[in-house]
């Protein structure tokens, strides 16, 4: 078998949610449970941190210090942009492609037996790697909600619950209360549990299902907060303060991101209960949050594509993500707003549209995968609230069309949906992946 072939075959023989949706989301870990067993309990031979309620930016932020601070760290997130390696990572290197065809040719018969989806044979992947690589700590990040989230299967030293929004209601509850307690399921016997927000109308969920498994937790926002001091094409400059104290001054941010500085919040709150296991210097966290790129190669949240003129993507896409995009975008200097635009079909749109600049010139369109949003029904719902723009029936068609009508110094910005980012980086960059040594 091939590469290429192995990844056929996982994406062909399993459906991927992040390509069709609720179809392939399966709600209970009894296949998790069993392939793990059939794989000797991979789970249990590794330390592991478990994160919920993330775009990736905490996973990625915690992995980039355990790594700064010399641990061999894995790192398992979803969904990929370029690369399906991307979501196994050690040391911020993909895992390798024979990896993946010897753990699909050597365990395909018997999976087979079990039928796990797409999502549930990558989980099992991630962990047998891990496990075989003895990585020192392993960041893992849940799919979607977290009760019955694949990786849910774990006992890590910590959980972590980033934020709480409207997202996958279809799946998880309509409401944030109904959301939290999916999210909330991560938490496991005296296992401390980090929360990023104290969000008032949820901040119970979190409590009770704290004290009903006599786990330790902290509201990170409440322990830490942030001041900004400057913000330029390379960093943004913080400081954070520790109940109203210096905590860390001048620290510096290779995600320029404004909701940022929430997560780093979340990530400062971590690492502090991590340094009862491990040995991390300040000089550490500073040079993980600055070069959380390189480290980690994390792509897709505030990135600078081009400068003139400006291009940037964010893979923000429900209603409290584009908040925090519109809110940037009104603080980023720029001439004419040209806005690349796309999103999926099971989610509602209306909550988006509104947030959305009513200046720009809008360049609706649909990425490469069964789940995206029609982009002539999404054109129609846009100029109907208000929004002006036509429609384009591919991302690369809307990015061209949007760099040929910018002049240097407008400001082309591309999101609404993961994967129309991704396209849009594919499309403007030459990725050159890092390969595990």
């Amino acid at each position: 078998m091939i590469y290429n072939k192995a990844i056929d075959f996982l994406y062909s023989r399993l459906p991927m949610f992040h390509r069709v949706g609720a179809v392939a989301y399966k709600a209970d870990l009894n296949n998790t449970i069993e392939l793990c067993s059939l794989l000797g309990n991979p789970e249990n031979k590794f330390r592991s941190v478990h994160i919920a309620g993330t775009n990736g930016s905490v996973s990625h932020m915690i992995a980039a210090v355990l790594q700064s601070a010399g641990y061999k760290t894995g790192l398992y997130t979803s969904p990929h942009l370029l690369d399906f390696r991307e979501r196994v990572l050690i040391n911020g290197a993909m895992i390798p492609e024979q990896e993946i065809i010897s753990f699909i040719e050597k365990h395909r018969n018997d999976f087979e037996r079990i039928a796990p989806s797409f999502f549930e044979w990558t989980v099992a992947l991630a962990f047998d790697f891990f496990a075989r690589e003895k990585v020192d700590i392993a960041i893992i990040e849940t799919g979607l909600g977290g009760r019955l989230d694949s990786t849910n299967v774990i006992t890590p030293l910590l959980c972590v619950i980033t934020n709480i929004g409207l997202d996958h209601t279809n799946l998880l509850g309509d409401t944030l209360e109904k959301i939290a307690v999916e999210k909330a399921g991560i938490i496991k016997k005296n296992i401390p549990v980090i929360i990023g927000e104290s969000q008032s109308e949820i901040k119970n969920v979190f409590i009770e299902k704290a004290m009903t498994t006599h786990s330790p937790i902290v509201f990170a926002d409440m322990k830490y907060r942030v001041t900004e001091k400057k913000l330029d094409a390379e960093f943004l400059t913080i400081d954070l303060l520790s109940r109203s104290k210096a905590y860390l001054e001048n620290l510096k941010l290779d995600l320029t991101g404004n909701y940022q500085m929430k997560n780093v919040v979340t990530v400062a709150a971590s690492i502090e209960e991590l340094k009862k296991h491990f040995t991390i210097s300040e000089g550490s966290l500073r040079n993980a949050l600055k070069n959380v790129r390189t480290i980690t190669g994390l792509r897709g949240r505030w990135e600078v594509l081009n400068h003139s003129p400006l291009v940037v993507c964010d893979v923000g896409h429900n209603a409290e993500g584009i908040a925090y995009v519109v809110e940037q975008l009104k603080k980023t200097k720029h001439n004419k707003l040209h806005f690349v635009f796309g999103a999926v079909n099971d989610k509602n749109i209306e909550p988006v549209l509104e947030l959305l600049p009513r200046g720009g010139e809008y360049y609706f369109c649909q990425a490469n995968i069964p789940r995206s949003l029609d982009s002539e029904f999404l054109t129609k719902q846009a100029n109907d609230a208000g929004l002006k723009g036509i429609n384009y029936f591919s991302v690369n068609g809307a990015v061209d069309a949007a760099l040929k009508n910018s002049s240097k110094d407008d400001m082309v910005f591309i999101g609404g949906s993961t994967f129309v980012v991704a396209e849009a980086i594919a499309c403007l960059t030459q990725p050159s992946p890092k390969e595990r040594v």
